[in-house]
Protein backbone atom coordinates (compact mmCIF):
# COMPACT_ATOMS: atom_id res chain seq x y z
CA UNK A 1 0.00 0.00 0.00
CA UNK A 2 0.99 3.60 -0.53
CA UNK A 3 0.53 5.86 2.48
CA UNK A 4 -0.91 9.10 1.09
CA UNK A 5 -1.22 12.48 2.80
CA UNK A 6 -3.16 15.56 1.72
CA UNK A 7 -2.05 18.51 3.84
CA UNK A 8 -4.22 21.61 3.88
CA UNK A 9 -4.13 24.77 5.95
CA UNK A 10 -6.76 23.59 8.42
CA UNK A 11 -6.82 19.80 8.12
CA UNK A 12 -4.78 16.85 6.92
CA UNK A 13 -6.22 13.75 5.24
CA UNK A 14 -4.57 10.35 5.33
CA UNK A 15 -5.26 7.29 3.23
CA UNK A 16 -3.97 3.89 2.19
CA UNK A 17 -4.12 3.55 -1.59
CA UNK A 18 -3.37 0.66 -3.89
CA UNK A 19 -1.72 0.92 -7.30
CA UNK A 20 -5.08 1.06 -9.07
CA UNK A 21 -6.09 4.25 -7.24
CA UNK A 22 -8.48 2.67 -4.73
CA UNK A 23 -8.49 4.04 -1.19
CA UNK A 24 -8.95 1.31 1.41
CA UNK A 25 -8.87 3.50 4.49
CA UNK A 26 -8.90 7.22 5.13
CA UNK A 27 -9.23 9.75 7.91
CA UNK A 28 -9.05 13.51 8.47
CA UNK A 29 -7.62 15.50 11.38
CA UNK A 30 -7.48 19.18 12.27
CA UNK A 31 -4.05 20.82 12.18
CA UNK A 32 -4.97 24.39 13.09
CA UNK A 33 -6.72 24.04 16.46
CA UNK A 34 -4.00 25.97 18.33
CA UNK A 35 -3.56 28.57 15.54
CA UNK A 36 -0.25 27.01 14.48
CA UNK A 37 1.51 27.39 17.84
CA UNK A 38 2.56 23.82 17.10
CA UNK A 39 4.27 23.80 13.68
CA UNK A 40 2.02 22.35 10.99
CA UNK A 41 4.51 19.66 9.95
CA UNK A 42 4.91 18.48 13.55
CA UNK A 43 1.15 17.99 13.81
CA UNK A 44 1.01 16.16 10.50
CA UNK A 45 3.78 13.75 11.50
CA UNK A 46 2.12 13.07 14.86
CA UNK A 47 -1.27 12.35 13.29
CA UNK A 48 0.38 10.23 10.58
CA UNK A 49 1.89 7.97 13.25
CA UNK A 50 -1.50 7.61 14.93
CA UNK A 51 -3.28 6.81 11.67
CA UNK A 52 -0.74 4.20 10.55
CA UNK A 53 -0.63 2.67 14.03
CA UNK A 54 -4.17 1.45 13.50
CA UNK A 55 -2.97 -0.68 10.56
CA UNK A 56 -0.01 -2.50 12.06
CA UNK A 57 -0.68 -5.50 9.82
CA UNK A 58 -0.21 -3.44 6.64
CA UNK A 59 3.18 -2.83 5.07
CA UNK A 60 3.61 0.47 3.22
CA UNK A 61 5.81 0.81 0.16
CA UNK A 62 6.21 4.54 0.41
CA UNK A 63 4.55 7.89 1.01
CA UNK A 64 2.92 10.26 -1.45
CA UNK A 65 2.35 13.77 -0.12
CA UNK A 66 -0.06 16.39 -1.47
CA UNK A 67 0.43 19.72 0.28
CA UNK A 68 -0.70 23.31 0.22
CA UNK A 69 1.79 25.94 -0.90
CA UNK A 70 4.53 26.01 -3.49
CA UNK A 71 6.24 22.64 -3.29
CA UNK A 72 9.67 22.11 -4.85
CA UNK A 73 9.09 18.62 -6.22
CA UNK A 74 12.82 18.02 -6.60
CA UNK A 75 13.44 18.24 -2.86
CA UNK A 76 9.95 17.84 -1.41
CA UNK A 77 10.28 21.20 0.37
CA UNK A 78 7.74 24.00 0.86
CA UNK A 79 9.35 27.04 -0.80
CA UNK A 80 6.42 29.47 -0.88
CA UNK A 81 3.13 30.08 0.92
CA UNK A 82 2.17 33.76 0.51
CA UNK A 83 2.58 33.87 4.29
CA UNK A 84 -0.76 32.23 4.99
CA UNK A 85 0.53 29.54 7.37
CA UNK A 86 3.11 30.58 9.99
CA UNK A 87 6.29 28.54 9.78
CA UNK A 88 5.14 26.40 6.84
CA UNK A 89 7.63 27.79 4.33
CA UNK A 90 10.86 25.80 4.56
CA UNK A 91 9.17 22.63 5.82
CA UNK A 92 11.04 19.57 4.53
CA UNK A 93 8.17 17.20 3.78
CA UNK A 94 10.05 14.48 1.93
CA UNK A 95 13.01 14.35 4.33
CA UNK A 96 10.86 14.39 7.47
CA UNK A 97 8.51 11.67 6.24
CA UNK A 98 11.41 9.43 5.22
CA UNK A 99 13.17 9.91 8.55
CA UNK A 100 10.07 9.05 10.57
CA UNK A 101 8.73 6.13 8.51
CA UNK A 102 11.84 4.73 6.83
CA UNK A 103 10.35 4.51 3.32
CA UNK A 104 10.71 6.71 0.21
CA UNK A 105 8.48 9.79 0.11
CA UNK A 106 7.66 12.31 -2.62
CA UNK A 107 5.70 15.57 -2.36
CA UNK A 108 3.68 17.67 -4.80
CA UNK A 109 1.42 20.73 -4.58
CA UNK A 110 -2.17 19.88 -3.66
CA UNK A 111 -3.76 21.36 -6.80
CA UNK A 112 -1.39 19.43 -9.06
CA UNK A 113 -2.07 16.31 -7.01
CA UNK A 114 -5.81 16.78 -7.50
CA UNK A 115 -5.62 16.93 -11.29
CA UNK A 116 -3.22 13.98 -11.31
CA UNK A 117 -5.72 12.02 -9.22
CA UNK A 118 -8.56 12.85 -11.61
CA UNK A 119 -6.44 11.67 -14.55
CA UNK A 120 -5.53 8.47 -12.74
CA UNK A 121 -8.88 7.39 -11.32
CA UNK A 122 -11.44 10.16 -11.89
CA UNK A 123 -13.30 12.06 -14.58
CA UNK A 124 -10.19 12.62 -16.72
CA UNK A 125 -9.05 8.99 -16.68
CA UNK A 126 -7.23 8.19 -19.90
CA UNK A 127 -6.68 11.85 -20.89
CA UNK A 128 -3.13 13.08 -21.26
CA UNK A 129 -3.65 16.85 -21.50
CA UNK A 130 -5.88 18.30 -18.79
CA UNK A 131 -6.33 21.69 -17.14
CA UNK A 132 -8.09 21.68 -13.78
CA UNK A 133 -9.43 24.81 -12.10
CA UNK A 134 -10.88 24.59 -8.60
CA UNK A 135 -13.35 27.29 -7.59
CA UNK A 136 -13.50 27.88 -3.86
CA UNK A 137 -12.45 30.57 -1.39
CA UNK A 138 -9.69 31.19 -3.92
CA UNK A 139 -8.91 29.60 -7.27
CA UNK A 140 -6.58 26.62 -7.43
CA UNK A 141 -5.26 24.93 -10.49
CA UNK A 142 -3.24 22.09 -11.88
CA UNK A 143 -1.92 20.89 -15.21
CA UNK A 144 -1.28 17.49 -16.72
CA UNK A 145 0.53 17.74 -20.05
CA UNK A 146 1.53 14.73 -22.16
CA UNK A 147 0.41 12.47 -19.33
CA UNK A 148 2.51 14.04 -16.58
CA UNK A 149 1.83 16.81 -14.08
CA UNK A 150 3.49 19.98 -15.29
CA UNK A 151 5.45 21.72 -12.56
CA UNK A 152 7.87 23.92 -14.48
CA UNK A 153 11.46 24.49 -13.42
CA UNK A 154 10.89 23.95 -9.68
CA UNK A 155 7.63 22.04 -9.62
CA UNK A 156 5.58 25.08 -8.62
CA UNK A 157 3.80 25.85 -11.92
CA UNK A 158 0.01 25.86 -11.94
CA UNK A 159 -0.83 28.97 -9.91
CA UNK A 160 -3.87 29.43 -12.13
CA UNK A 161 -5.57 31.77 -9.70
CA UNK A 162 -2.84 34.35 -10.08
CA UNK A 163 -2.65 35.46 -13.66
CA UNK A 164 -4.00 38.95 -14.35
CA UNK A 165 -7.54 39.04 -15.70
CA UNK A 166 -8.07 42.80 -15.33
CA UNK A 167 -4.99 45.02 -14.97
CA UNK A 168 -6.90 47.69 -13.04
CA UNK A 169 -8.53 45.18 -10.68
CA UNK A 170 -8.33 45.03 -6.88
CA UNK A 171 -5.17 44.08 -5.05
CA UNK A 172 -4.76 40.36 -4.46
CA UNK A 173 -3.29 38.61 -1.42
CA UNK A 174 -0.33 37.64 -3.60
CA UNK A 175 0.56 41.33 -4.08
CA UNK A 176 -0.58 41.67 -7.69
CA UNK A 177 -3.72 43.36 -8.96
CA UNK A 178 -6.68 41.91 -10.85
CA UNK A 179 -5.85 38.25 -10.33
CA UNK A 180 -8.17 35.60 -11.75
CA UNK A 181 -9.19 34.38 -8.31
CA UNK A 182 -10.54 37.84 -7.46
CA UNK A 183 -13.16 37.28 -10.17
CA UNK A 184 -13.61 33.51 -10.53
CA UNK A 185 -13.69 32.29 -6.92
CA UNK A 186 -16.87 31.62 -4.99
CA UNK A 187 -15.72 34.47 -2.76
CA UNK A 188 -16.02 36.73 -5.80
CA UNK A 189 -19.54 35.45 -6.49
CA UNK A 190 -20.58 36.12 -2.89
CA UNK A 191 -19.17 39.65 -3.18
CA UNK A 192 -21.05 40.28 -6.43
CA UNK A 193 -24.30 39.11 -4.90
CA UNK A 194 -23.81 41.24 -1.79
CA UNK A 195 -23.38 44.29 -4.03
CA UNK A 196 -26.74 43.74 -5.73
CA UNK A 197 -28.78 42.51 -2.75
CA UNK A 198 -27.14 44.16 0.23
CA UNK A 199 -27.08 40.75 1.95
CA UNK A 200 -24.27 38.30 2.64
CA UNK A 201 -25.43 34.99 1.20
CA UNK A 202 -23.68 31.64 1.13
CA UNK A 203 -22.97 29.99 -2.20
CA UNK A 204 -25.75 27.49 -1.52
CA UNK A 205 -28.24 30.27 -0.77
CA UNK A 206 -27.24 32.14 -3.93
CA UNK A 207 -27.97 29.18 -6.17
CA UNK A 208 -31.17 28.25 -4.33
CA UNK A 209 -32.58 31.76 -4.79
CA UNK A 210 -31.36 31.95 -8.38
CA UNK A 211 -33.12 28.66 -9.09
CA UNK A 212 -36.30 30.22 -7.73
CA UNK A 213 -35.96 33.05 -10.28
CA UNK A 214 -34.22 35.91 -8.44
CA UNK A 215 -33.18 38.01 -11.46
CA UNK A 216 -30.56 40.00 -9.53
CA UNK A 217 -28.74 36.83 -8.53
CA UNK A 218 -29.12 35.30 -11.98
CA UNK A 219 -27.45 38.38 -13.47
CA UNK A 220 -24.67 38.25 -10.88
CA UNK A 221 -24.05 34.56 -11.63
CA UNK A 222 -23.99 35.31 -15.35
CA UNK A 223 -21.33 37.99 -14.87
CA UNK A 224 -19.32 35.63 -12.68
CA UNK A 225 -19.50 32.86 -15.28
CA UNK A 226 -18.35 35.34 -17.91
CA UNK A 227 -15.20 36.08 -15.90
CA UNK A 228 -14.53 32.37 -15.32
CA UNK A 229 -14.94 31.74 -19.05
CA UNK A 230 -12.56 34.58 -20.00
CA UNK A 231 -9.81 32.94 -17.98
CA UNK A 232 -10.55 29.42 -19.21
CA UNK A 233 -10.50 30.59 -22.81
CA UNK A 234 -6.97 31.90 -22.35
CA UNK A 235 -5.84 28.68 -20.68
CA UNK A 236 -7.32 26.60 -23.50
CA UNK A 237 -5.47 28.68 -26.08
CA UNK A 238 -2.19 28.28 -24.19
CA UNK A 239 -2.36 24.56 -23.35
CA UNK A 240 -4.76 23.05 -25.93
CA UNK A 241 -6.15 20.47 -23.45
CA UNK A 242 -8.45 17.55 -24.16
CA UNK A 243 -10.39 18.37 -21.02
CA UNK A 244 -10.96 21.25 -18.64
CA UNK A 245 -12.01 20.06 -15.20
CA UNK A 246 -13.86 22.29 -12.75
CA UNK A 247 -13.44 21.40 -9.10
CA UNK A 248 -14.93 22.72 -5.88
CA UNK A 249 -18.36 22.18 -4.38
CA UNK A 250 -19.91 24.75 -6.69
CA UNK A 251 -19.18 22.52 -9.70
CA UNK A 252 -22.22 20.43 -8.69
CA UNK A 253 -24.38 23.22 -10.14
CA UNK A 254 -24.83 21.74 -13.61
CA UNK A 255 -27.75 23.86 -14.84
CA UNK A 256 -26.71 27.21 -13.36
CA UNK A 257 -22.92 26.91 -13.74
CA UNK A 258 -21.49 24.00 -15.71
CA UNK A 259 -23.85 24.06 -18.70
CA UNK A 260 -23.60 27.82 -19.40
CA UNK A 261 -19.86 27.82 -18.70
CA UNK A 262 -19.30 24.92 -21.08
CA UNK A 263 -21.33 26.63 -23.79
CA UNK A 264 -19.57 29.96 -23.35
CA UNK A 265 -16.05 28.53 -23.50
CA UNK A 266 -16.74 26.26 -26.48
CA UNK A 267 -18.21 29.19 -28.42
CA UNK A 268 -15.44 31.62 -27.45
CA UNK A 269 -12.26 29.66 -28.12
CA UNK A 270 -10.90 29.47 -31.65
CA UNK A 271 -12.73 26.71 -33.55
CA UNK A 272 -9.85 24.22 -33.76
CA UNK A 273 -9.31 24.43 -29.99
CA UNK A 274 -12.96 23.54 -29.41
CA UNK A 275 -12.74 20.30 -31.40
CA UNK A 276 -13.02 17.41 -28.96
CA UNK A 277 -12.67 19.72 -25.95
CA UNK A 278 -14.58 18.51 -22.88
CA UNK A 279 -15.46 20.77 -19.96
CA UNK A 280 -16.56 18.67 -17.03
CA UNK A 281 -16.94 18.53 -13.28
CA UNK A 282 -14.22 16.82 -11.25
CA UNK A 283 -15.63 13.77 -9.45
CA UNK A 284 -13.12 12.62 -6.82
CA UNK A 285 -13.92 15.43 -4.40
CA UNK A 286 -11.87 15.37 -1.19
CA UNK A 287 -10.13 12.15 -2.23
CA UNK A 288 -8.47 13.66 -5.32
CA UNK A 289 -5.39 14.94 -3.48
CA UNK A 290 -4.71 11.63 -1.74
CA UNK A 291 -5.15 9.57 -4.89
CA UNK A 292 -3.01 12.04 -6.82
CA UNK A 293 -0.33 11.86 -4.14
CA UNK A 294 -0.27 8.08 -4.46
CA UNK A 295 0.07 8.38 -8.23
CA UNK A 296 2.86 10.92 -7.80
CA UNK A 297 4.74 8.43 -5.64
CA UNK A 298 4.35 5.79 -8.37
CA UNK A 299 5.62 8.22 -11.01
CA UNK A 300 8.63 9.35 -9.00
CA UNK A 301 9.73 5.88 -7.94
CA UNK A 302 10.33 5.07 -11.63
CA UNK A 303 12.99 7.76 -11.93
Amino acid sequence: MIFCWDIGGTAVKFGLCDRQGTLYAKDEKSVSSDHYETPLLDKVLREARVFLGAFSDISIEGIGISATGQIDTRTGTVIGTNGKIPGWEGSCLKQSAEEVFGVPAFAINDANAAVLGECFAGRAKGRKNVVMVTLGTGVGGGLVLDGRPYGGAKGIAGELGHFTLYADGPECTCGKRGCYENYASTTALIRKCREVTGNILTGREIFERAREGDTRLLQAIDGWISDIAHGLTGLVHIFNPEMVLIGGGVSAQEELLMAPLRDRVLHTVMPRFAEGLEIERAILGNDAGMIGAAKWFMEKEKE
